[in-house]
């Protein structure tokens, strides 16, 4: 299936290759939008208040305010002192992880045994990726999982499963302030997250017209 994509004027257009970092400041009416490329491949994201990286992103408040635990249109991603950072403007996926967190070759390690310990992480490529804004690991907190598919269970046991997403799935996000955008490309090949196949995404910045 040939991808379709949004179409408006471009102020930034990248592919963010497969298992690598990237970062943004995405300034306060213009819109990130992320494409899964090949499909079935998970984003982790942070965000942080560009000017006050001591505002971020919180998983608590945003899932309390909108009393639902998966992210989609219209879901507001909502910082530690409940300031809204991003919206979601657009979902053609249908929902998106929040409680599944970001892999770490120390989790890699409990999970899949000492031999993955060597293997590369979202944490850090957080990690890598935020030491270019003055972040370090005191700074990273529970994190998005775009085109993630985590079901939770009745018993309240989170899964991670095959993706719903595919080829040319999209989300946007309209900053509601100046908002510094952390991603790892997920690398992780242990677990169906990215169908045991990291893939690149895009990341695509527009102005309002």
């Amino acid at each position: 299936m040939t991808a379709t994509f949004r179409m408006d004027p471009s102020i930034l257009d990248e592919h963010v290759p497969a298992r690598s970092p990237w970062s943004a400041i995405i300034r306060a009416g213009d819109t990130l939008t992320i494409t899964d490329l090949e499909g079935n491949q998970a984003v982790d994201c942070i965000l942080y208040n560009a000017h006050d990286t001591a505002e971020r992103y919180s998983a608590p408040e945003t899932i309390a305010a909108q009393r639902n635990a998966y992210l989609t249109a219209g879901s507001v991603l909502r910082a530690n002192t409940g300031a809204p950072l991003m919206t979601v403007t657009f979902d053609n996926c249908g929902r998106h992880d929040t409680l599944g967190g970001a892999c770490s070759q120390e989790s890699n390690t409990l999970r899949y045994g000492h031999h993955t310990k060597h293997q590369h992480a979202c944490v850090e490529n957080f990690l890598i990726e935020g030491a270019k804004w003055g972040l370090g690991k005191r700074d990273l907190v529970s994190n998005i999982n775009w085109f993630m598919n985590v079901p939770v269970d009745p018993d309240g046991t989170l899964g991670i499963v095959d993706g719903i997403s595919g080829a040319g799935k999209q989300v946007a996000l309209r900053a509601e302030r100046d908002t510094l955008v952390l991603i790892s490309n997920c690398p992780q090949i242990n677990n169906p997250c990215n169908g045991f196949n990291p893939t690149p995404v895009r990341m695509t910045v527009t102005s309002p017209a």
